[in-house]
């Protein structure tokens, strides 16, 4: 289970006003549509908003939200900030979905969409230890539930704002992560996860973007370094002493000042940047945390997180 460590505030404050209905100048509300795969953490999601003191609808039928947030823009301030848990089981209802949001869009509503995901190995153990079946299985396996869930949400996770992977998160590291998201007072323009991982442990599936370190010198073949990780000053200099590795953090960096642009010309506020090497301890721990202190100088508001670290 990775190291997580939180360098920046997370989004808030209401949407612009806008008229609604003839009745005069109304807030907007901020919304946030909580969906993902069953068994993933949805519920805690949802919890943990309704903490922060968001007004949570858990399973609101999909056409019903552009009316919630109406009937938010109402209440005179009393609901500025809406999560609405969205459980998508069928086609019809997925359909339902895509109107709403298109809907919201045309009306300028500020929303974010986040999907919880997870392995299939993660949720198939998660179902078993509550002795349930999935929702979507029928007459067969657990495993064809999830695979008919995956193909409905497809498109749906292509869309969201924030992605979280919660196959090796508990409860509290889930709830953890979300704070860091949703607790703070003011919204940045970009927010930034730079991930350290393994590739012998699998690539991350919440990853915008992979970078590869491999082409560096290994730490783990110099028995002084070995036992320690890229947060260790003398592994640092040892990764950034080899050729070319200040050179790619730098040009990298720059690569990811045009990406930044881009994505606040199109409105997107996260990004997950995963920086891999062997077995997730040194180059990519040690670049990881490079990296995010270059985003930071730059003003985007950077999470570090090392998926990997500690597992060997």
């Amino acid at each position: 289970m990775g190291a997580v460590r939180d360098a920046g505030t997370a989004p808030g404050a209401a949407a612009d006003a806008a008229d609604t209905g003839g009745e005069g100048s109304a807030a907007i509300p901020e919304l946030v549509i909580i969906s993902g795969m069953s068994g993933a953490g949805r519920s805690t999601a949802a919890k943990c908003l309704e903490d922060l003191g968001w007004f949570v609808v858990d399973n609101l039928p999909p056409a019903l939200i552009p009316t919630m947030v109406d009937l938010g823009a109402r209440s005179q301030g009393n609901v500025a900030k809406i999560a609405v848990v969205v459980d998508v089981r069928g086609r019809r209802f997925f359909d339902n979905l895509r109107e709403s949001l298109a809907d919201l869009d045309a009306r300028s509503v500020t929303r974010r969409i986040v999907f919880l995901e997870a392995s299939d190995e993660a949720l198939v153990r998660r179902f078993e230890s509550v002795r349930r079946p999935h929702p979507l299985q029928g007459d067969g396996r657990i495993v064809d539930g999830i695979a008919a869930e995956r193909d409905l949400l497809r498109e749906l996770r292509g869309d969201a704002d924030l992605v979280i992977d919660t196959s090796a998160l508990n409860v509290h590291e889930l709830r953890a992560k979300l704070d860091a998201q949703f607790a703070g007072e003011e919204e940045p323009e970009l927010r930034a996860t730079v991930m350290s991982f393994g590739y012998k442990y699998g690539l991350p599936v919440d990853a915008d973007l992979v970078v590869d370190c491999r082409f560096l010198p290994n730490p783990h073949w110099v028995p002084g370094l070995r036992p320690y990780t890229g947060l260790n000053e003398e592994v640092a200099q040892y990764v950034f002493n080899q050729p070319g590795a200040k050179e790619f953090l730098d040009r990298y960096a720059e690569l990811l000042q045009l990406i930044a642009a881009g994505y606040r010309r199109e409105g997107k506020r996260y990004v997950t940047v995963a920086v891999g090497c062997t077995g997730g301890k040194h180059r990519s721990v040690a670049m990881s945390e490079k990296l995010a202190r270059r985003l930071a100088s730059e003003g985007v508001e950077t999470v570090v997180v090392h998926r990997d670290m500690g597992r060997e």
